[in-house]
């Protein structure tokens, strides 16, 4: 890995550096070694002390494990990152893959459900993935028990894209050992924490958008109105993907998500034909030029006025950046450097829906 890639990758690993304030210190500095050293100026103006930079030994390490594992660092930027994935503002800076990354350009279909899901939904599932695979149609999925497992199950042949909130290295459940396995070695295996980590809960909304932001669509077979694989369709729809739903029956709680998205406008689903009517038309997404990816804009610099009348505006409860930057009055580059002062200095939280609260 260049030191480049290397002062990259430390600064992702630096605590309180999320996916967004990662690109816009990128966007603003152009390099990772000089964002680095700019940390600790930039969160005294945020009123605090800066995040400890990454130990590169422990940088290093991350990396040999890696290689080790068969796998390897994707960065923001490379030429075989996602395409649609980059697409998102909270795109992760760096995935850690094994198998085929061309899988990931190729868009494709995410089938998400329910953990307790019936068989019948599951034979249902299955099916589904297995005639996407057959028409070229990658899937991507969890990796989870009951509609994950049977999607990637059926597309296994095929081609199937896994994502998991874990490590690289660490199956889970652990019955679906054997699986991950194999979808690494036929398919394409991702994981966006280092190896080692564990799916602590927290990491599974952020593995969810990952699923939703590498498909040019989200079908939901099976979920309970408060489900994961609801955050998974509603971050799809926020990312302007299609949203589709397999409809079921409504005496079975399970069938509740589904029903209510279409009730809210999803696609309705009943075959792989229908998925494929809803795809189709933006397949020309596929092959735009990595130049069309999004950039943020680079921030810039805020008067003391500036920073008063941001951080008046901010409070405990969570207020979308657009807001802020509508009722400061302020040039939205502006709003965003105080943004990200704050997050440096420990002071601000980011929560999901590009939202923000002190901290």
């Amino acid at each position: 890995m260049t030191d480049a890639r290397f002062a990259q990758l430390r600064l992702l690993r630096t605590h309180g550096i999320g996916p967004v304030t990662w690109r816009q210190l990128m966007a603003r500095f152009g390099e990772a070694e000089v964002a680095l050293d700019a940390l600790p100026h930039l969160a005294r103006r945020g009123g605090g002390e800066a995040p400890k930079a990454a130990d590169p030994a422990v940088i290093a390490r991350e990396i040999e494990t890696v290689a080790r594992l068969g796998a390897r660092h994707v960065l923001l930027g490379d030429a075989d990152y996602p395409a649609l994935l980059a697409e998102l503002d909270t795109a992760p800076p760096a995935l850690i893959v094994r198998g085929d990354i061309g899988l990931a350009q190729c868009g494709g279909v995410a089938l998400v459900g329910a953990r307790n899901a019936s068989a019948a939904s599951c034979r249902f599932a299955r099916g589904l993935a297995q005639d996407l695979a057959a028409q070229n149609v990658p899937v991507t999925s969890g990796l989870a028990r009951g509609i994950d497992t049977a999607a990637h199950i059926g597309a296994l042949h095929g081609g199937t894209i896994g994502v998991i909130a874990s490590g690289i290295d660490i199956a889970f459940p652990p019955e679906n050992a054997r699986l991950q396995e194999d979808v690494a070695t036929r398919g394409l295996l991702i994981a966006e924490q280092p190896p080692g980590t564990q799916p602590l809960a927290r990491h599974f909304p952020s593995r969810n958008r990952i699923i939703a932001g590498l498909a040019q669509g989200t079908v939901v077979v099976e979920a309970a109105p408060r489900s994961g694989s609801l955050i998974t369709a509603r971050l799809a729809g926020e990312a302007g993907r299609e949203v589709m739903a397999v409809p079921g029956h409504p005496a079975d709680p399970r069938a509740q998500g589904c029903n209510m998205l279409i009730r809210e406008g999803a696609t309705l689903i009943q075959s792989a034909a229908d998925i494929l009517e809803q795809i189709r038309p933006i397949d020309a997404r596929m092959v735009r030029a990595p130049e069309s990816r999004y950039t943020p804009p680079p921030p810039q610099d805020a008067s003391d006025a500036d920073r008063r009348r941001v951080s008046d505006l901010l409070g405990p409860v969570a207020v979308t950046v657009d807001e802020l930057i509508r009722q400061s009055g302020r040039p939205s580059a502006i709003v965003q450097t105080i943004l990200l002062e704050l997050e440096l200095a420990g002071r601000l939280e980011r929560h999901a829906g590009g939202r923000v609260a002190l901290g």
